[in-house]
This record gives C-alpha cells, structure tokens and sequence, in this order.
C-alpha cells in the first residue's frame, strides 16, 4: 500500500472509530489496532493523536467544501438562489455530521493546530461563498465582520438544528434571512427584478 493509500486507510479507520465510539476513544494505539498496522506506523503518519484529529477535520472540510461547490455550480445564478444553497448546505452539514465532527473539534478545542486550520478552513468557505454572490446576476459585498458574524450564527442555529431544539426548516429560514439582510448590492451592479 503506498503512503498515501495507508493514511487514507487510517483516517478512514479513525472516522469509523470517531462515529462508533466517540472521539475519546481515538488514541494512537487503538487507531493502529483497529487499521491492523503497528502503532510506529500510526505515528510516521500523524505524530500524534492531535495530528490524527486535524486529519480527521480536514478530511471532514475537503468533503464538505465540495459538496458546497457542486451544490453551488447547480444553483440558479439569482442572489436569492445562491443564498438558499448556502443555508441548504450548512444546515445539511452539521446535520450530517455534526456529532461526528463535533466530537473531533471538541477534542482539538483551544489547540494550536485546530485554532489554524480552523481559520484556514473558515476563509475559504467565506470565498466559495462571495464567488457565488459575486457570479449572481445582482453581486452583492459581503463584508468580512459580516462573514464573521454569519458564520458564528450559522453555527449555533446548525447546531440547534442538530439538538432539536428548532427545526431544520427554522435554521435554513434564519440563515437566509440573516444573509439576505447582510449583502449589499454592488454599486453600479444591475438589479433583478
């Protein structure tokens, strides 16, 4: 198996682990077990259980991020539309996998590593989604304090979502809302009507 075939392997190994038992469970020496590899095998790929965490987030993002970009490219250029698909698409996320990944991110809480790819993670969400306001028959700015604020608040409604707490209709409705209220057309830009 070559390198890249093994950590794909292990990180696949650790999802399931991750999903069947909870991110606690994810250690160096049970991945190894589980995978039928050595534990110094488990180490030459992520150096420590953190390393197999932010594997494990990154591979979750990578996923994510396509889906949103195919679901985006299929969307109607309209703003309305594109606003829509992101909500659509977040809600979906953490729905999807949000215990999953919860457990993973609440394991890297306040780490170095999570706090950087995190960010690296949020700005290029941010981007696919100006892109798609940009390409939309009436581009609107999106401002990065917005941005900011729009990702906390997808967040915690997503995850009210998740805990049943509202419903998924109700989180998708207030994040097109809030994004709605947050675009502002371009100067200069033509408007729909």
């Amino acid at each position: 198996m070559t390198k890249s075939d093994r950590r794909d392997q292990l990180v696949e190994v650790a999802r399931r682990i991750v999903v069947e038992e909870g991110a606690d469970a994810l250690t160096l020496g049970h991945l190894a077990v589980a995978a039928g590899v050595s534990k110094p095998v488990v180490y030459d790929h992520f150096g420590s259980r953190a390393g197999v965490l932010v594997a494990l987030y990154e591979d979750y993002d990578r996923r994510q991020t396509a889906l949103l970009v195919e679901a985006l490219d299929a969307t109607p250029t309209s703003l309305d539309a594109q606003v829509a698909t992101v909500a659509r698409c977040h809600v979906a996320c953490v729905l999807d996998h949000g215990a999953e990944i919860g457990g993973v991110v609440a394991a890297l809480s306040g780490t170095p590593a999570m706090a950087e790819v995190k960010r690296g993670s949020d700005a290029a969400y941010v981007e696919i989604c100006r892109r798609a306001f940009d390409r939309s028959a009436a581009p609107a700015a999106w401002t990065d304090a917005a941005a900011v604020a729009f990702l906390g608040a997808a967040d915690a409604v997503s995850e009210a979502a998740l805990d049943q707490t509202i419903t998924r209709a109700d989180a998708e409705s207030a994040l097109v809302d809030l994004l709605a209220s947050q675009l502002a057309p371009r100067p200069g830009a033509r408007q729909q009507h």
